[in-house]
């Protein structure tokens, strides 16, 4: 409005904030869209053959610059083969990148986020471990709540909208898997997330 009204000039550092805001509200909307879908159990999935190790060698080397600009080894630990499984590549990448992203942001520099994945019982487990600043244990129960946020009083860091782990819960129990987390205060945190093998679906 005051843009509009000429009490400030139109210039890129009055815009890119506006800018900046309406991109938080279209991720905001998108994410309760799709947290909506997924809850009234209509999400479609493109279930496909897919390599889920594949999967973690790309968010490796998707996340390896941010992972480098906060000074964090982005490692990567995987046996030479996993079994096949049928996902929806794009919903399973968007469950890593939800994990990756927040344990880079919760790991200081100098530390270290593993990315890992195992095959267990007819299904596969992947990991994402980080050496951050950990969970206190009364969080933990509700860490995959919508709009959780253990550090209560930081703003909107990054664009968080407080959804992202609540999806990836739904995204993984759309696949038939299941999610949880393990974590110390001051020593890290593991992430971790299952999907079935293809012949144990």
């Amino acid at each position: 409005e005051g843009l509009l009204d000429g009490v400030y000039p139109a210039t890129p550092e009055h815009l890119e904030p506006v800018l900046e805001e309406t991109r938080l509200l279209g991720q905001l909307v998108e994410d309760l869209r799709l947290l909506a879908l997924a809850e009234a159990g209509q999400l479609e999935l493109e279930k496909r053959p897919t390599d889920i190790g594949a999967l973690l060698q790309d968010a490796q080397v998707n996340f390896s610059p941010q992972a480098s600009d906060r000074g964090v080894i982005l490692a990567l630990d995987l046996p030479p083969e996993l079994p096949p499984t049928a996902a929806d590549r794009r919903r399973i990448a968007q469950i890593l990148g939800n994990l990756v992203t927040n344990a880079l942001r919760h790991t200081p520099a100098g530390g270290t986020v593993t990315l890992s994945a195992a095959a267990e019982a007819g299904e596969i487990k992947v990991v994402v471990a980080d050496t951050g600043i950990g969970i206190a244990a009364e969080e933990l129960p509700y860490i995959f709540e919508r709009f959780w946020r253990g550090e209560k009083s930081r703003a909107r860091a990054g664009g968080a909208s407080g959804l992202g782990l609540t999806i990836a819960r739904q995204l993984v129990e759309a696949h038939g898997g299941k999610i949880g987390v393990e974590s110390t205060p001051g020593q890290g945190s593991r992430f971790w997330f299952t999907v079935p093998e293809t012949g144990g679906q």
